[in-house]
């Protein structure tokens, strides 16, 4: 399955494709530049793999959360493109897209997954992964304040800019261990992305939307998680 997958949910910008087996990846450290840089990467990774877009499967973004002009640069990209090709699009959970990025640097079974969403509060998702590497939600992901995440049992771990934030978040959270450099990048989304078009759950372009956290305390919908 030939896919490309966009992100710009944080600082960085990343484009990732998967076409014939074979990876090929841009990232590029481009605060306030995504706008510019999202679209001629991802020609780039096309041009060197020497296929089109009529040659892909689906248009894969992350939908966040995350910044809330970063989600809708990546958004409108695999929109545009989506429209454009007439490919099908996923949009990824970023926190998901995150657990699994653990799982593979870790193998962690059990990730709690916390981005630090300012305003004092955290984006957070409990996340285990399955027999396929992927992550399964467990709950619902959640807009919290740092005092209230917490780990659904024992030997959890976790993961992302939250626990750099507050220092002492792991042991309030009741994580054993927790990576806090660990960000997810466009490659992450690719395995969540094949497994949602395989699995039916590949969106027309025009439903796919980004999904910002603290308009809903709490998200149970909008793309697959996993």
């Amino acid at each position: 399955m030939n896919i490309l997958s966009l992100d710009t949910a944080a600082d960085g910008c990343s484009v990732a494709l998967r076409a014939g087996g074979a990876l090929i990846e841009r990232d590029e450290a481009a605060p306030r530049k995504h706008a510019a840089s999202l679209l001629p990467m991802a020609e780039a990774c096309l041009a060197e793999a020497g296929i089109g877009l009529g040659d892909l499967d689906a248009i894969a973004f992350g939908r966040g959360p995350g910044s809330f002009t970063g989600l809708r640069i990546a958004a409108g990209v695999a929109q545009g493109i989506a429209f454009g090709a007439g490919l099908p699009v996923v949009p990824v959970s970023n926190l998901a897209a995150a657990a699994l990025a653990a799982g593979r640097a870790h193998g962690w079974q059990r990730v709690l997954v916390a981005f630090d969403a300012r305003m004092g509060e955290v984006y957070a998702g409990a996340y285990e992964i399955d027999a396929a590497g992927l992550p399964v939600l467990v709950g619902a992901e959640a807009l919290l304040a740092p005092g209230d995440l917490a780990a659904p049992g024992r030997d959890w771990r976790g993961a992302g800019s939250a626990f750099a934030a507050w220092p002492g978040l792991a042991a309030t959270a009741g994580v054993v261990s927790a990576d806090s450099a660990l960000a997810p990048r466009a490659r992450d989304l690719l395995d969540i992305a094949a497994d949602a078009c395989a699995r039916g759950l590949a969106v027309p372009a025009e439903e796919a939307l980004p999904v910002y956290l603290r308009e809903r305390v709490a998200w149970q919908g909008g793309g697959p998680s996993r």
